[in-house]
């Protein structure tokens, strides 16, 4: 209690931030209203810049197609808000990702003769002024008097280009050979008089192994017949010439239309990964009446989705974040299959699922915050994600780490796939037959090592790990983020995901196999070292060879082998068991303490804002040798919930206001890269006042709301409401009492099942540090 005490006197030093009002109600007046129309809430181009990595363009949830403007290739960010030249308007993006890649498929639309095959000399100038930007549509009026207008359905991209009267031919220049990541092959086709398809080969993500490929292909049909065409190989031009392939760096079509005809051109553009067939059969199966009925489409189903789960107060810039934050939560993953749920798989041939196939998993980056959000919201979707990556498991052998289409790229290290698929199973959303196939993958995955490493690397440090206990230490070449090189943070990584495993081993009879998983929960003590010492703490992880000598500089504050991080920043990661990890920290109490230093509590109590921007990590890749908090990388995203298992819970809420600053409402409001929805759904979370902080627990920990209300409505499942009258972002406050249907709750958190049942959670608040949810923390993964 001398810490309630002790921060008494801090939060009085507090200092709120006033802002604009979204109708917040009075301590006595009426709840504040939710939104009409939450899409009006949302700003795409919040986090488009080389820290957030998000893109403005048309999408609709987890569709295939995220068509948007390019402003720069071979890049992270394809449009970066900063430059105001855009180069054309391609048909994938990944959100938020930390490597270039896609950008697949540029259209650009231009008048005059067709002179150039370089982007540089066809791109135009625009104005942010004269962007038009919503959920499901982009639009912009180009310096050069075109209009562009985007619009998607789950499988295709819809263009609408009007041009200035008196400007001569009109034309519509289509890159096939040149993207935003490294391409390989490709053709171009021009078919009759109105359509044109191709087909391209990128991967190479990140450049882990350089071996990684995937196939896309795209079908496109335009509302009026060309005038006249023709395609080019990298800088020679052919007109009337039909087909094209890759040179050395570009292939693609023009085609002209006669101005006579009218001053607009539609294009409905399929794509797929099987085949052009497949581009060709999607873009029929999902054509819209008009583009103006596709974009109402996509807002209605955008509007849908955000009042999945949607709030009321708080400010403006309060609920503009929050729903940009909630949108790009829904874009990842993205439907790989075609309508008739054909998909290529991981072994490059095509095979036919039984529901929605769908790729791009950023696994390292989703399981800790993102995968719960998409299972809470979506259950059916979650279960067909996890059908999905079973079926990679039968196609291609091994389960993936970060699948890129139908090729497994490699990048980051650990085993996220485990606690990722086991979260799904501990929400009870695959059927028997499915939970016992995925266990059988991951218990696989967990104790043996691929043949062909270059193909898929698997837990590449299981031979020392299954021996030892940890992953030993080896610079091997080659291996960039590789477990071996990362070892670390991978041994922590494993530990985590084992703990889970055992739980679903449990769940599924298997005794023996549930034991040994769970006899690896601790593992994270065997890189345990009581004599490093930092910042007046003795005690920290630290990187072993697999003779158990320590390798590298253990100075906790260095980079080492941990991935993308610090031993002082991965401490934390040991979730699964805190109880055996404050022990060796010496206690709750010295845990506490040391997660104080961290956070820099006392200037949080003081100036939240101050804190995390004077305190903290906040360069989006400035994560080297730093021994803070860093709330703009995946491993740090649980650490503000360990408050939970110390003697003041209340401290969560303080750090969650603090981090609340770092996300704001304009286009540099991410503070990192949003890693397919990784950052935004934390922040979701944060801000609704629950978050799953073990992975693979399907456990929710409660913290105060920042707003009055939210409401979750999942697509299959009961309804729930979240009550926090008075809450507020702006100023410190802290969870004094909960109660659900069931009454007072007595504990600091809610299972997942528990929480669906709960129908109303009243949550009080206070301005004052509470006592409430001491010694009331989950319990260890291996211990439910």
């Amino acid at each position: 209690m001398k810490s309630l005490r002790r921060a008494f006197a801090a939060v009085t030093l507090a200092i709120a931030v006033t802002a604009a009002s979204a109708g917040v109600a009075s301590a006595h007046g009426a709840a504040p209203p939710f939104a009409a129309d939450p899409t009006t809430l949302v700003d795409t181009s919040i986090g488009n810049n080389g820290d957030g990595t998000t893109f403005p363009g048309a999408s609709v949830p987890f569709g295939m197609v995220q068509l948007s403007p390019d402003t720069q290739l071979n890049k992270y960010a394809s449009y970066d808000y900063a430059q105001n030249t855009i180069l054309g308007f391609s048909h994938t993006h990944l959100s938020g990702v930390g490597c270039q890649t896609m950008g697949n498929f540029r259209f650009m639309p231009t008048t005059g003769a067709v002179t150039s095959s370089d982007p540089a000399q066809y791109a135009a100038k625009f104005s942010h002024a004269d962007e038009d930007r919503a959920p499901g549509y982009y639009g912009v009026k180009l310096d050069n008097g075109i209009h562009a207008e985007l619009t998607a359905t789950q499988r295709t991209g819809q263009h609408r280009y009007t041009y200035p009267a008196g400007s001569g031919p009109e034309n519509v220049l289509i890159e096939v050979g040149q993207s935003n990541g490294s391409t390989y092959a490709g053709d171009v086709h021009v078919v009759g008089d109105d359509t044109v398809e191709g087909w391209l080969q990128g991967g190479n993500f990140c450049g882990e192994t350089g071996k990684e490929r995937y196939r896309i292909f795209f079908s496109a049909r335009f509302d009026r017949q060309f005038s006249s065409f023709g395609t080019w190989t990298d800088d020679k031009l052919t007109p009337g010439r039909r087909t094209a392939s890759r040179g050395s760096q570009r292939a693609g079509a023009w085609l002209t239309f006669d101005p006579a005809g009218g001053h607009r051109v539609g294009a409905s553009v399929g794509l797929s990964y099987t085949s052009v067939d497949g581009a060709r059969l999607n873009r029929r199966a999902e054509q819209p009446h008009s583009f103006d009925r596709a974009r109402a489409a996509a807002h209605g189903t955008w509007r849908e989705e955000l009042n999945r789960l949607r709030v009321a107060g708080g400010t403006t810039a309060d609920q503009r974040t929050y729903y940009t934050a909630l949108y790009h939560s829904l874009l990842h993953p993205s439907i790989g299959s075609d309508v008739d749920h054909r998909y290529r798989g991981f072994d490059d041939r095509v095979h036919r699922a039984k529901s929605t196939y769908y790729q791009m998993f950023s696994l390292w980056d989703t399981y800790r915050s993102q995968n719960q959000l998409v299972a809470l919201l979506h259950p059916g979707k979650a279960a067909d994600m996890a059908e999905s990556l079973l079926r990679v498991y039968q196609d291609g052998g091994w389960l993936p780490r970060w699948g890129l289409g139908n090729s497994e790229t490699n990048v980051m290290s650990g085993d996220p796939v485990t606690p990722w698929i086991v979260d799904i199973y501990q929400r009870g959303l695959l059927d028997r037959s499915t939970a016992h196939a995925l266990f059988d993958a991951l218990w696989k995955n967990a104790n043996e090592v691929p043949a062909d490493q270059s193909t898929f690397r698997g837990r590449d440090g299981n031979p020392s790990y299954l021996k030892n206990g940890w992953v030993g230490y080896q610079n091997l070449p080659g291996y960039t983020y590789g477990d071996s090189r990362q070892a670390g943070s991978a041994t922590l990584e494993y530990a985590l995901a084992d703990c889970a495993l055992s739980r679903m081993a449990s769940g599924l009879g298997y005794r023996d196999k549930a034991a040994t998983l769970s006899a690896r929960c601790d593992n994270f003590t065997k890189l345990w070292d009581a004599s490093v010492t930092s910042k007046g703490y003795s005690g920290f992880p630290v990187t072993r060879n697999a003779d158990g000598t320590v390798a590298g500089d253990p100075d906790p504050t260095q980079l080492g082998a941990f991935h993308e991080g610090t031993a002082w920043q991965y401490q934390w990661l040991a979730q699964q068991d805190p109880q055996t990890l404050f022990g060796l920290m010496g206690g709750p109490a010295q845990a506490e303490q040391r997660l104080d230093t961290f956070f820099d509590m006392p200037t949080v109590l003081a100036d939240p804002g101050k804190a995390a921007s004077d305190s903290w990590v906040t360069g989006a890749y400035d994560y080297h040798n730093n021994f803070a908090f860093n709330p703009n990388n995946e491993p740090d995203f649980h650490a503000p919930w360990m408050y939970a298992w110390t003697g003041a819970p209340w401290k969560t809420s303080a750090v969650l206001r603090a981090m609340r600053t770092l996300f704001t409402d304009d286009a540099y409001g991410m503070p990192g890269n949003d890693d397919l929805g990784a950052t935004s759904s934390l922040l979701v979370f944060a801000m609704a006042g629950i978050f799953e902080a073990q992975p693979g627990s399907a456990d929710y920990v409660i913290s105060a709301p920042m707003f009055d209300k939210v409401e979750i409505r999942p697509e299959q499942g009961p309804r729930l409401t979240v009550e926090a009258p008075g809450a507020s972002a702006s100023k410190l406050q802290y969870v004094s009492r909960v109660t659900t249907r069931q009454g007072t709750l007595h504990q600091s958190w809610l299972s997942h099942r528990d929480l669906l049942r709960s129908g109303t959670i009243r949550i009080g608040l206070s301005d004052r540090p509470t006592d409430w949810g001491v010694d009331a923390a989950p319990p260890a993964l291996n211990r439910h």
